[in-house]
């Protein structure tokens, strides 16, 4: 197959970037597999692996599909083209968007919200990760998303690590914050790394015992618990979203309640790192991801819908969900 991939932003990615990278991941695989892949990204991106085409925003995507491509792979935006297409929701949609009938989402949980069925686990290249090394000693937590989100919920994984006596090791935000609502956080056993990528993330991550994920809204999917399970780290989180998909009794633990979440990191060093990676390895592969795409791609070509109705964007969604003591 000749296989476009569109995506609003820059290729490759150097650090933080969770739709970049499967973006990139999935090209990666589909070309390993055979297939031809063009990227339609913004302008200044590179790639080894495919041609790489400049994306005009002001003009239509039909505008911008060379005409030997087979299928077009929407992710940034939805836009009726004449070309077979399946379109990627990343995020929750707002009920001003608009999905199609070929609509893929990232969980099960993410495409039953929106009265839909297709969907794709996100998957990671191994490559670019090494093998974790069990033998280091994992001494802190770690937290692993935009901090001035405030539905990522840094708030309650610095609280969290308090009360559990465990030193928090956060990447994505700093000690003082101002973008969304004024936060400061004096303690120091909490240390702040910013948007870090590369060797530095992976070494927290190999030498943490947990990933605190106490997010308050419904996570679709969260690259942050895969790259956490790959390196051996448990996770520790609330119900909502994907995370009862993705998150096991033998991998972590979930509650709304964070007094229940701090008991039970009294248990934490009974997580096995080998079975948290094991696990993610076995599930969470840019290879899998990739196979399971090519299946859809197989199914829109013989002119078969991916739902059996055009999934919707809810009407309105909770500003915070309910996390307490």
């Amino acid at each position: 197959m000749n296989i476009l991939i569109q995506h609003n932003a820059l290729l490759p990615v150097s650090q933080y970037g969770g739709t970049e990278r499967m973006v990139w991941w999935l090209g990666k695989y589909l070309n390993e597999l055979g297939h031809k892949v063009t990227f339609l990204v913004k302008e200044g991106s590179s790639c080894p692996f495919a041609k790489v085409l400049p994306y005009d925003e002001n003009k239509s995507i039909n505008e911008q599909i060379p005409n030997d491509i087979d299928i077009v792979h929407l992710n940034s935006t939805y836009e009726a083209t004449q070309k077979p297409q399946i379109v990627t929701v990343h995020g929750n949609p707002h009920n001003s968007e608009k999905l199609a009938i070929n609509t893929v989402f990232v969980s099960k949980n993410h495409a039953e919200r929106h009265g839909g069925e297709a969907f794709v686990y996100n998957g990671i290249d191994f490559d670019e990760y090494g093998k974790p090394d069990f033998n280091l000693p994992r001494k802190h937590l770690h937290f692993l998303a935009k901090a001035a989100w405030r539905v990522k919920n840094v708030k309650g994984a610095i609280e969290i690590a308090k009360r559990s006596h465990h030193k928090l090791v956060v990447m994505g935000g700093s000690r003082l914050n101002f973008k969304m609502g004024f936060r400061f956080t004096p303690d120091l056993n909490v240390r702040f790394h910013g948007m870090i990528g590369g060797q530095e993330k992976l070494q927290i991550l190999n030498q943490s015992k947990a990933l605190l994920f106490p997010v308050l809204w419904h996570e679709p999917f969260g690259l942050a618990i895969v790259e956490s399970l790959y390196m051996g780290s448990a996770v520790f989180g609330t119900t909502y979203g994907s995370l009862p998909e993705l998150i096991h009794p033998e991998v972590g633990f979930l509650s709304n309640h964070q007094h229940e979440l701090v008991e039970q990191l009294k248990n934490v060093d009974h997580f096995s790192p080998k079975l948290c990676h094991e696990y993610a390895q076995d599930v969470f592969s840019a290879k899998a991801m990739t196979e399971k795409y090519i299946t859809y791609y197989e199914t829109v070509l013989a002119g078969k819908p991916l739902n059996s109705q055009t999934p919707k964007a809810l009407e309105s969604y909770p500003k915070f969900l309910p996390f307490s003591e």
